[in-house]
């Protein structure tokens, strides 16, 4: 178990300005790949650089949420009432679920809410991890000088707990892949969990050391799991998307 055993309030080495909330998103070529259709859900594989829900600034329209509920042309149907009970960062590629109707909504919600559904990720981390399993507790709290950016911080951080197993352990250039399982669901945090025991993942731009962000071109966080009841029948599935890193 990695413990989080000081009272410093951030491990993100300060910055000499304040980040202003001007971010417009780049274009996405990637396209949402349905994975699972019925009257009810969606399961779908959302690409890595495309937004889970459009964003204030009007230049940030295009999202999941979007094209779902306009469809994306000559590949996926228009489904108007799309609801999303969760989002996955930006960067992060992988599984999500859409509630097709009012009712598997807001059961999908209540799931999430009462943490019945268990979400797996794969990463990239860059290094070796020596310890092979293991779990990182380290409270997240909000960075205001810093936004979007999170801390870890004794004094005003939340619970934040990442179980973690390594998958393989490669080189040229030293790196390894891992599964990590959320117990908690802070912002950001598998991608801040990383880089506080020394193995940020590759590809991340808020998170990083001196060179794991120029060592992939995009974030290698993907969601690769997924556990849950159906919102209508009380089935029990479970629905893997494997990563493409």
């Amino acid at each position: 178990m990695i413990n989080l055993i000081d009272n410093s309030t951030s491990q993100t080495p300060s910055e000499p300005h304040i980040i202003v909330d001007d971010f417009v998103a780049p274009n996405c070529d990637g396209f949402i790949e349905i994975l699972y259709q019925d009257d009810d859900i969606l399961l779908i594989n959302k690409p890595s650089g495309l937004l889970s829900l459009s964003g204030k600034n009007p230049l940030n329209w295009d999202s999941v949420h979007y094209r779902l509920v306009n469809g994306q042309k000559g590949l996926t149907a228009a489904f108007a009432e799309a609801k999303l009970p969760h989002r996955l960062d930006l960067g992060t590629s992988g599984i999500m679920i859409v509630g097709l109707n009012a009712i598997a909504s807001k059961h999908l919600n209540k799931q999430f809410q009462a943490r019945t559904i268990q979400k797996r990720y794969v990463a990239m981390l860059e290094g070796s991890l020596t310890v092979s399993e293991g779990q990182i507790t380290a409270p997240i709290a909000k960075d205001r000088l810093l936004f979007p950016r999170v801390k870890i911080c004794q004094a005003t951080g939340k619970t934040a707990i990442s179980e973690y197993k390594v998958l393989e352990r490669l080189k040229h250039p030293c790196r390894t892949l891992v599964q990590f399982t959320p117990v908690t669901g802070r912002t950001h945090q598998l991608r801040i969990h990383s880089q506080f025991i020394g193995h940020p993942i590759l590809g991340c731009d808020l998170y990083k050391s001196a060179q794991s962000e120029h060592m992939a071109g995009r974030l290698q966080l993907h969601a690769s799991d997924l556990y849950f009841e159906h919102p209508v029948s009380g089935e029990k599935i479970h629905i893997n998307c494997p990563h493409s890193f």
